[in-house]
């Protein structure tokens, strides 16, 4: 594949002025060392004196360093692929964090972008768009079609993930006031190892120290349980609980799946104490597990009152959806919750035609398919590496490989053989791949991961 771009823009950037470096170690890797390993490796992470440390030595100190970032720097992606600025292509199997369900640079995404740009971008939500009503009908129909939150009526339209949790969240809190006046009913429950979002009313939901304590005290008034304890959920949830919120599967708290006992006697113990139940499907939902919500496979009596969803929603657009029922949408009125750019005719109308997508049966069924064969091809490598690999987990195309040690050194190796990957919760390799991966590339993959693991083995 010709790629002009990546390539001129490295002969410019090699060019550029030093600065501090942010990233790199390889300067206390001997030359002749650093040469003969890159040499050996397809995609060398960049070295010192690369465009990509150029570019990064320009760019970094202008960024607040909220994240690590690995040396690479990425200019263009085509499907599970992306290429860097020296032009090396890599296997994605990260898909933006489980964000670009149908790959990188979709054809009919990129092509309804310019399209819409050159319509109407943004008019607030003072006024009503086609799209935003278009969107919100589409998702309230094919949740319906798809057996799951079967009572699902309305939807509010936002940017984010962690914007979704806190209008649930807030919703929650409505619902309890009108349940019960006296302003007792304010409790939200949430579960260890979850992740809701890094705003303080999602962030509150969240409890993990290492997120929590730098930002403390949190919103008062979240109490925490232990994910699939069953006999926990009546001490837990009470009279005082307004509302609970929980990830049918635990992407970032790494790829914990919820049991369906655990879910439906979190559902009848809500509708007990009249408290809301809210899912948040930003990760495992739209198709990413093989149906269209995770929760999907469960009876009506563990449905959510509250549903969230983006990453996906947008396939790399920012975009969000709180989807409610009736119990939940009587008790929003005019001025309770807002948001400015919230559901632009832009973002709606790229979400529109991506729901449209993730919809079909037949990508849902091959999600199924190619899930089966990564798991296969992971219980190999846990075979293959039996002091090493312990678990795997998930379901569909999101998957955890569990390990007994930091997976850094495997994730680096496999960085420089050409595949993505990122971790979750302790020591678990995540697979969120885009959900028109093909089996070979999947195979591809999983055989650059072996070669990674056997790297890090001999070291």
């Amino acid at each position: 594949m010709a790629f002009r771009v990546a390539t001129t823009t490295a002969k410019r950037l090699a060019a550029t002025a030093s600065r501090p470096r942010f990233y790199s170690q390889a300067a206390a890797v001997p030359a002749s060392t650093l040469t003969a390993r890159q040499s050996s490796l397809p995609t060398p992470d960049p070295s010192a004196d690369s465009a990509s440390a150029a570019f990064v030595r320009e760019h970094a100190p202008y960024m607040v360093t909220t994240y690590s970032r690995p040396p690479p720097v990425f200019v263009k992606g085509e499907g599970s692929y992306l290429w860097d600025i020296e032009n090396r292509r890599y296997l994605d199997f990260t898909a933006g964090i489980a964000v670009n369900s149908l790959g990188h640079c979709d054809p009919k995404f990129a092509e309804l972008i310019a399209e819409q740009a050159k319509t109407l971008i943004h008019t607030s939500n003072l006024y009503y768009n086609p799209w935003t009503t278009a969107l919100s009908k589409l998702l309230i129909e094919k949740t319906l079609e798809s057996g799951a939150m079967h009572d699902a009526t309305s939807v509010f339209v936002c940017n984010s993930g962690s914007e979704a949790n806190e209008a649930g969240i807030k919703f929650m809190r409505k619902v309890g006031k009108e349940v019960d006046p006296s302003g007792e009913k304010v409790e939200i429950v949430s579960f260890y190892n979850s992740f809701h979002g890094r705003t303080m009313g999602s962030l509150s939901a969240t409890p993990n120290p290492k997120y929590q304590a730098p930002f403390a005290p949190m919103v008062p008034g979240f109490r925490y349980g232990t994910y699939n304890d069953v006999a926990g959920i009546n001490e837990l949830v009470t009279e005082k609980t307004c509302g609970v919120i929980v990830e049918p599967i635990q992407g970032e708290g790494g790829v914990q799946v919820a049991t369906d006992a655990f879910l439906i006697a979190l559902g009848k113990r809500c509708r007990e104490v009249g408290a809301v139940l809210q899912y948040d499907e930003i990760q495992c939902g739209l198709s990413r597990t093989g149906a269209f919500w995770a929760h999907g496979r469960l009876p009506k009596e563990a449905h959510p009152d509250i549903l969230t969803t983006a990453k996906a929603l947008g396939n790399g657009f920012p975009i969000g959806a709180t989807i409610v029922n009736e119990k939940v949408a009587s008790q929003i009125k005019v001025g309770d919750h807002g948001t400015t750019f919230g559901g632009n005719p832009l973002a709606s109308r790229l979400a529109h035609y991506i729901v449209s997508r993730l919809a079909d049966p037949a990508l849902q069924e091959s999600v199924v398919a190619k899930g089966a064969v990564f798991a296969r091809g992971l219980k190999q490598l846990a075979d293959k590496y039996p002091g090493l690999a312990t678990e795997i987990r998930g379901r569909g195309l999101i998957l955890g490989l569990q390990l007994t040690e930091d997976p850094s050194k495997i994730i680096a190796a496999a960085r420089e053989r050409g595949l993505l990957t990122i971790t979750a919760g302790t020591n678990t390799l995540r697979f969120v791949p885009s959900l028109l991966i093909t089996e070979q590339e999947i195979q591809a993959g999983l055989a650059i991961l072996d070669e990674a693991i056997a790297a890090t083995r001999e070291a």
